[in-house]
């Protein structure tokens, strides 16, 4: 005589349909371990797309199955797997790695400046440090170089809510650029620099897909060295362009040059002191 509760074979039927309940939805979350019961694959989760699912076995055999209902079993019961929750974002950056300012409208600029020596280095300050001077109101202003400088700040007239950052090429110890920032005395001025021959250098040479910045013999310009014996042609323009193009962050630059202009900017924002 046959139960009337069940049929010839107790494990007939739809496994995937059970009589009480709903099948949870559980995120492929990497390193859950769930079974494909029509193969028999059973294997923990390495990887998990719109394609479907990615398992590997203890011996490191890899299979991917497709996300169906009720298409896997975890600790012998079945499951639907999902795609993971994408994880939260993080707030926007900016180039030069500080919180990204949304909606940011133009304000009138401060009195305070930041110099640079040349065209190339208020290009580079203003591609990976542009957001952060908007916001702060602060103008990056060019010089020819800085043979002039003592008469450059006694003409800026720096004051304690008008102060001036300078940025160095080469400002190492004996060099000449260092005897030139010595003669600036203002509190309200600071003089810093990089160590580097040219602002170039401060681009990392990883970044422009060079293993190092060439050594240029003395009595060679240095821009025009470089280009020559890196083979890219004698256009010190179109270096450059390729130079800049190739920075798109903080990260492709020395971290040299990262703490000056960082400290620079610091400065000029800075409220006026007791002292002041």
């Amino acid at each position: 005589m046959q139960s009337k509760d069940y049929g010839n074979d107790v494990l007939s039927g739809d496994w995937r349909r059970p009589r009480k309940g709903r099948i949870p939805e559980v995120p492929a979350e990497p390193g859950l371990v769930a079974e494909d019961p029509d193969s028999g694959f059973c294997g923990a989760v390495v990887g998990c797309d719109k394609f479907g699912v990615t398992l590997e076995d203890r011996f490191g055999k890899r299979r991917v199955f497709p996300l169906t209902k009720s298409g896997f079993l975890i600790d012998g019961k079945p499951v639907t797997l999902v795609r993971p929750s994408a994880a939260p974002k993080g707030p926007a950056r900016s180039a030069s790695g500080s919180i990204a300012v949304q909606g940011l409208r133009a304000q009138v600029a401060k009195e305070s400046r930041i110099y640079v020596e040349g065209v190339h280095d208020a290009e580079l300050v203003e591609k990976i440090w542009g957001h952060d001077l908007r916001v702060e109101g602060v103008v990056v202003e060019y010089l020819e170089g800085v043979d002039d400088l003592p008469a450059i700040v006694e003409e800026f007239g720096p004051e304690a809510d008008r102060r001036l950052g300078v940025l160095v090429d080469h400002l190492v110890d004996g060099s000449k650029e260092s005897r030139i920032a010595a003669q600036v005395s203002s509190p309200h001025v600071l003089v810093t620099g990089h160590p580097f021959i040219d602002i170039w250098e401060a681009v990392k040479p990883a970044s422009v897909g060079v293993r190092a910045w060439p050594r240029v013999p003395r009595g060679i310009p240095w821009k025009e060295g470089v280009v020559a014996e890196l083979g890219w042609g004698d256009d010190t323009g179109a270096a450059w362009k390729r130079i800049l193009g190739s920075v798109n962050a903080y990260t492709d630059l020395e971290p040299t040059l990262l703490g000056r202009v960082e400290e620079l900017i610091d400065f000029v924002t800075a409220p006026p002191g007791p002292n002041d």
